[in-house]
């Protein structure tokens, strides 16, 4: 299931129970009921590997049997009973209550292994606590539960998704449902692409440590540290190498952390919790022996509540503030801040989202900012998008802290310019990721979007960190040249920008221009456009980029199709990129970060395919699915097909390939159908208006339109008195002919479809390993070709508006304006003087005239 069918089905679910909860809670429900079950079938996954069968555990799995109970529970933490199972409870249809999600719950606390207590303990309160407010009786609190727990059982919970699942449904529910509560309460989901790229900077901090300990003093869903889990361990491929902290104050949102960090795998031993609030109750950590050893980790992350209260009360003393100062108690934002600074190991780092005001404000929070400049703790800052976050619109950044830094300097980014938009929100594109990332690993100055700042000019400064002070990303603003508005003419000064494109077209220039003085150039070409493409240093240059990408299918083709079994996802796409940055560096005007986002754009279908083909193997490229959707019967919803789809490979890959012939075939049939629509839509066109009232009454007003018998009789009759060519007797039997034709086809096409998907059908369940080969080709690499030939025709067009628009900006001069005016007084002072009228009219006219001339 893809995120746009799970958002489908959570949104039917959720409209169904608003009457019952409010939005913001629904969340709670659908959350905790997805990590029930996963434990339930995580169980049953276990029994299986130890050789049960569904109907050993549905006779030995229960309470009674001591010694399998105690077994679970060493291997799992836990032990749920065959009666408490949510295939169970599915299987119970019409005999499901409430009560047995009641039973089952607390059944599950009190069979919690004590060493696992500290993951799974509490849990589920608050579903519990919520199931009454599903209905006021038993009976309604069982049909609320009932369409959740279906609705849940579609859920795909096998990891095998390339999107954080709860993450996911959190973002869209906090969107959609509760974006008001969610604001009030300071929850804010870390969007995932804001999440990747602060783990793809620790991740490269990271990547020579065998171990590394992760912590988020905010944790909301937990998908902060999951992102940082997911890109270390690109980097340690040892498993369960990675410790995760994880500290939380709302309990409900506490709860969801565990519950998403135990659904990626993360085993108990590797995650430790706190239900607690950050700031007034910081981490207390005890080993074995019951002595206190305070938390440093290898790397913190957070994105806290923005600006939100704090009691900062008798906090002059606290370890973590003593040597900066106290944030003010309106504003909490460097509380956190330096909260998470004091966690951190000497050698870490961390990356925390705040609201761009912290860079600038007074007071309190200025004499922190001058300590951590001072002290040398600020490395990187990035200004990120506005409205990127849901529920908030407000302008943020992300600040990345280290303790001990050998350079005093600090990188700031403006990458606010970079994103695209997606409904109500702007997100970051993996080639604004991309190009983030790799301005952070290079420390490098790039105009107009980051500059390495020393301390001394922070200093200067007085420690005001607002990145316009430092990076100038704004629009240049447009000029004229009153030269050349009052004369025309396009000014040396305004090709100066287009130095790059001349340096690489060294004879256009001189070709494309003459000159008119040492200042000023006019255009020399008639058709720009044309001129522009097939001049010869274009064409050169075309040859160039053809040249650098010359049998990159093939090396695509050898790393994807040819090793398909052996990829190394994790790594592929990285190890792509390089390949293809490779063949860019030489190449001027070309933008590898284009490049990139052209390969990311297909990669989510690629690596999906390959986790598929890696798992069942390359038989799954044979392999037919049902396309499935929920439809109303009665006031009953029912799954039905409606269709099927490759597993891998499309059905219309394998039409065009092998089928073709079939193909044409009905395109044929379907351009003979619009040109039947297109001679009725002409014949109703050239009718008169009591024509088409009397042939529009005689119309049905579906699909199946016809002419009744008796009018198409009448007109017959008519036409026996050979009435004139054009005649509305004529016109009405074409157009009853056409509708009989129309059908026909209409019934040839579906009939076609329909014939045309069951031979592709067996086409794909008998693909040769070669036709399957050459498909893949089809579907992963020839996008990818075809993206990276299009750029090189982006960058000639982009270049071809850019003079078009130049030279368009001075074509008409204020002279000829003027000209224009005066041709125009004159002519409409004629007309004037061909009107008549009254006395009064005739006056107002010349003083219409005079006030034309001037006068």
């Amino acid at each position: 299931m893809n995120k746009q069918q799970l958002a489908s089905k959570i949104w039917e679910s959720a409209n169904k129970m608003r009457s019952k909860i409010e939005a913001n809670e629904y969340k709670d429900y659908i959350l905790g009921f997805m990590f029930y079950k996963f434990l339930s079938n995580k169980e049953v996954m276990t029994l299986k590997s130890m050789g049960l069968s569904n109907e050993d555990i549905k006779s030995d799995v229960n309470e009674e049997n001591g010694r399998l109970k105690s077994v679970l529970q060493e291997k799992n933490g836990y032990f749920i009973s065959y009666s408490n199972l949510f295939s169970t409870w599915i299987e119970m249809r019409n005999d499901f209550n409430i009560s047995n999600v009641r039973d089952a719950l607390s059944a599950f606390s009190r069979l919690i292994n004590n060493t696992h207590k500290k993951v799974y303990d509490g849990i589920f309160k608050t579903l519990e606590t919520g199931l009454s407010k599903l209905g006021d009786t038993s009976d309604s609190q069982t049909k609320a539960v009932k369409d959740l727990i279906y609705l849940i059982d579609d859920i795909p919970m096998d990891n095998n998704q390339d999107y954080d699942i709860l993450g996911f449904i959190y973002e869209y529910l906090i969107s959609n449902f509760a974006a008001n509560a969610g604001k009030k309460a300071g929850e804010f989901y870390t969007p995932h692409e804001v999440s990747l790229l602060m783990s793809e900077i620790i991740a490269e901090h990271l990547k020579d440590r065998k171990q590394i300990e992760i912590y988020d003093p905010t944790s909301g869903s937990g998908s902060l540290l999951i992102n940082i889990g997911k890109t270390a361990s690109k980097y340690i491929k040892e498993e369960n190498k990675i410790k995760y902290f994880a500290q939380e104050l709302k309990q409900n949102t506490y709860n969801l952390t565990r519950m998403n960090l135990v659904m990626r795998g993360i085993i108990p031993d590797n995650i430790y919790t706190r239900n607690g609030d950050t700031l007034e109750d910081d981490w207390p950590y005890f080993d074995e022996k019951q002595a206190y050893q305070p938390l440093f980790v290898d790397a913190v992350v957070s994105n806290p509540p923005y600006s939100q209260n704090w009691d900062s009360t008798d906090k002059e003393a606290d370890a973590r503030f003593k040597e900066y100062g106290l944030a003010p108690k309106s504003k909490a934002d460097y509380a956190f801040l330096l909260h998470d600074l004091y966690h951190l190991k000497s050698d870490g780092i961390m990356t925390i989202v705040l609201p761009h005001g912290v860079l600038f404000r007074g007071g309190e929070e200025g004499e922190i900012r001058k300590n951590l400049i001072e002290h040398n703790n600020i490395d990187i800052i990035i200004g990120l998008p506005a409205n990127i976050f849901f529920g908030t619109g407000i302008p943020t950044i992300i600040m990345i802290l280290r303790k001990d830094r050998e350079n005093t300097d600090t990188l700031i980014i403006d990458a606010s310019k970079g994103f695209i938009k997606e409904g109500k929100n702007n997100k970051l594109r993996s080639s604004d990721i991309k190009k983030i990332v790799d301005t952070v690993i290079d420390r490098q100055s790039i105009e107009k979007f980051s500059k390495v700042v020393t301390r001394e000019e922070i200093r200067n400064n007085d420690y005001n960190l607002n990145i316009p002070r430092y990076v100038d990303s704004s629009e240049e603003i447009e000029k004229y040249d009153i030269y050349s508005i009052m004369n025309g003419g396009i000014p040396s000064e305004e090709l100066i920008k287009f130095d790059e494109y001349f340096k690489v077209f060294p004879n256009l220039k001189d070709e494309l221009f003459k000159k008119v003085n040492d200042s000023y150039y006019e255009l020399n070409v008639d058709d720009l456009h044309e001129f522009i493409f097939n001049h010869n240093d274009i064409k050169n240059y075309q040859n160039i980029y053809k040249e650098q990408f010359e049998n990159f299918d093939e090396y695509l083709n050898d790393e994807l199709i040819k090793n398909m079994d052996l990829v190394d996802i994790s790594e592929e796409e990285t190890k792509i990129a390089n390949a293809l940055f490779n063949r860019i560096e030489n190449l001027p005007l070309a933008n590898k970060y284009t490049s990139y986002q052209i390969l990311d754009d297909i990669w989510n279908d690629i690596s999906g395919d390959l986790e598929i083909i890696i798992t069942e193997g390359i038989e799954a490229c044979n392999k037919i699915d049902p396309i499935m959707e929920v439809k109303k019967k009665g006031n009953k919803e029912t799954e039905v097909q409606v269709g099927v789809k490759g597993r891998i490979i499309p059905l219309e890959l394998v039409i065009d390939y092998k089928l073709s012939n079939l193909k044409d075939n009905i395109t044929e049939k379907e351009n003979k159908l619009f040109e039947i629509e297109s001679r009725i839509s002409e014949i109703f066109d050239s009718l008169t208006e009591e024509e088409k009232l009397e042939i529009d009454s005689a119309l049905t007003d579906d699909n199946d339109a016809f002419i009744p018998k008796e009018i198409v009789k009448k007109a017959k009759e008519f036409l026996k008195n050979e009435l004139m060519e054009g005649s509305i007797e004529k016109k009405v039997i074409e157009v009853n002919n056409l509708y009989d034709e129309q059908k026909k086809l209409n019934k040839q096409v579906k009939d076609g479809n329909e014939a045309i998907e069951i031979e592709a059908q067996k086409e794909i369940e008998n693909l040769t390993y070669e036709e399957i080969c050459e498909l893949l080709n089809q579907k992963w690499i020839e996008p990818i070709i075809k993206g990276i030939d299009k750029q090189i025709n982006d960058i000639i067009s982009d270049f071809s508006k850019q003079i078009e628009k130049l030279s368009n900006k001075y074509n008409q001069t204020l002279v000829d304006i003027d000209e224009e005016i005066k041709e125009s007084k004159k002519q409409l002072s004629e007309m004037i003087n061909e009107l008549t009228g009254s006395e009064f009219d005739m006056k107002g006219l010349e003083d219409f005239k005079s006030l034309l001339n001037g006068d």
